[in-house]
């Protein structure tokens, strides 16, 4: 089974025409709007979040099939375009939907995780990630389980490749999250398990000792 076939079982929660759309997309981009597919696909991502977490890989499919019949990035810049925008109004998504700015925060975590170029991460991606995780790291979103919650997952899933990028951006944020963690009253207690787990997960290489998964993981589950 193709890139294409994989993402197929993801678009049925569209209504027919956008199946439609997105369906040729994955299999002949050079016949439908690619800027309105990668529209689309920002829209549904910002109101679920399940289908956030897993879009990119839905849009790194498109752009390697663009790629591969027409050799352009139509698509690829109209997501990037539609990103910034939303980045650019972020704080006011945020006071209208927290769920809607986790759910842009996870989706852009999950572009920046999928698309690459010569095999690296999005240089143009790196600035606009880090910013919308230092926003989950201020005292107001750690009172939030929501937020620290999607804090904790991006740096799972993108921590270690950001790092990579800009050591000293990581460096800036865990003060943050270390000081949240020890400073703050009033954190849940699952807020404070949450960071704390980030805090060693990174201390141990970005890894989870068996140690480690054993204490939060039964913790969490209890």
């Amino acid at each position: 089974m193709g890139e294409a076939g994989r993402e197929e079982y993801k678009i049925q929660a569209f209504d027919a025409e956008t199946q439609q759309l997105l369906k040729t997309a994955l299999k002949d981009p050079g016949a439908v709007d690619l800027e309105k597919a990668a529209n689309v696909i920002v829209d549904h991502s910002l109101q679920d979040c399940v289908f956030s977490k897993e879009a990119g890989r839905m849009c790194y499919a498109i752009i390697q099939a663009e790629s591969k019949q027409t050799g352009q990035s139509v698509f690829r810049r109209g997501l990037l375009n539609r990103l910034q925008q939303e980045y650019q109004t972020r704080e006011r998504l945020r006071e209208c939907s927290l769920q809607g700015w986790v759910c842009y925060v996870t989706f852009i975590c999950n572009i920046f995780d999928y698309l690459r170029v010569n095999n690296m991460p999005m240089m143009a991606l790196v600035n606009p990630v880090y910013d919308c995780l230092f926003r989950l790291a201020q005292p107001d979103s750690l009172s939030k389980e929501e937020e620290v919650d999607c804090l904790v997952l991006q740096l799972h899933r993108v921590g270690e490749q950001l790092e990579k990028m800009n050591g000293q951006r990581m460096d800036e944020l865990f003060v943050l999250i270390r000081d949240g963690f020890l400073l703050l009253t009033g954190l849940s207690s699952l807020a404070q398990l949450l960071l704390l787990e980030i805090i060693e997960f990174r201390a141990a290489g970005w890894k989870t000792t068996p140690a480690a998964h054993k204490y939060y993981y039964s913790e969490v589950s209890d």
